[in-house]
């Protein structure tokens, strides 16, 4: 009997790839707590929380809805 999978090897390798992403992104956005809460941190408010972190998790996410999507070549 002969296994066969849902996805192609190209759509798993996409998924990983995207989660690498994912993960990539909440690690860049993590951080920059403050040991005092009455303390201001600008660090907080950095280019790579706001932006840079974000744009990760949106395509790795955007990245694993390809892959799921894409048909198998035939």
């Amino acid at each position: 009997m002969k296994t066969t999978f849902l996805f192609e090897r190209g759509n798993y390798i996409l998924m990983l790839a995207g989660l690498a992403l994912i993960v990539l992104g909440f690690i860049l956005m993590s951080g920059g707590g403050s040991e005092d809460p009455n303390a201001y941190n600008p660090e907080l408010f950095s280019a790579r929380r706001i932006v840079v972190a974000p744009f990760f998790i949106v395509v790795g996410f955007a990245l694993e809805v390809w892959a799921i999507m894409r048909k198998p070549k035939s």
